[in-house]
């Protein structure tokens, strides 16, 4: 197999792990609302669907679920931000209290530094809030002005607008010999599926990984492989597979 010549990442639970983020805003703020606090495997079951990508939306549709009264969408917004960011988004990231201070990398700077050695171009297309994204790769990972399509520059996952937006930037030339993305849930799969289907004279490769806080990791790697990843990866890290494939001597 010929490896990527562009790599195209998710953020989270791909970078960096939100278990006790993102996903904990998640459950805070349904419990807020209703008292009632969904599981992991709920909320991994939740995004199975591949329709419930964004955190804010998979809250709604939980307190709907549930049965539990739905407040206005800016509401819910607010209040989650406040478990999240425990700030203002757009200030000062020292002064955020919240809950994005604990989110341990699945990455190092060295991690790209390897791709970029290897001339495979590279890049982020996220459902994260641009602060959040931005945040997490400018600063934690000290990455220069990366190349990233984050919250509101496109339409949410699955819809495939990002991926072929950000791919057509990163397109240096003739077209790249194969384009892969790697992200963590069905939604991911779907929109590399979506990108093909718009795009079938690019090369794509869906590559899936399995995020830190999954018990059932092989459940949920056979999940993915359902939805139609290409490949399913334990660790973000173990990518650089793909890129030593061509480069490693073969042998009889």
């Amino acid at each position: 197999m010929n490896s990527p010549s562009i790599l195209l990442f998710d953020i989270d639970g791909v970078i960096r792990d939100v278990a006790g983020s993102y996903r904990r805003a998640l459950q805070e703020t349904v419990q807020h609302y209703c008292g009632w606090r969904p599981g992991a495997e709920e909320i991994d079951h939740l995004k199975a669907e591949g329709a419930w990508n964004n955190d804010w939306d998979a809250s709604l549709e939980l307190l709907r679920r549930h049965g539990g009264a739905v407040p206005e969408r800016d509401a819910l917004i607010e209040v989650f931000s406040d478990f999240y960011f425990g700030g203002d988004p757009e200030g000062d990231p020292s002064s955020w209290t919240g809950f994005i201070g604990d989110e341990p990398l699945l990455v190092n700077p060295g991690f790209f530094q390897t791709l970029s050695t290897a001339e495979v171009r590279w890049g982020f297309v996220s459902g994260a809030e641009p602060a959040s994204a931005r945040f997490v790769l400018t600063q934690r990972l000290g990455l220069n002005n990366p190349p990233l399509i984050a919250m509101g520059d496109a339409p949410d996952k699955p819809d495939p607008t990002g991926l072929l937006r950000l791919t057509d930037q990163l397109i240096d030339g003739p077209s790249p010999g194969l384009i892969a993305y790697l992200g963590d849930t069905v939604a991911d799969i779907n929109t590399v599926i979506q990108a093909r289907s718009k795009r079938p004279d690019l090369s794509w490769l869906s590559l899936g990984v399995i995020p830190p806080h999954v018990k059932d990791r092989q459940g949920y790697e056979q999940r993915l492989k359902q939805a139609g990843a290409d490949h399913v990866l334990s660790t973000t890290t173990d990518a650089l597979k793909l890129i030593n494939l061509e480069r490693e001597p073969k042998t009889q």
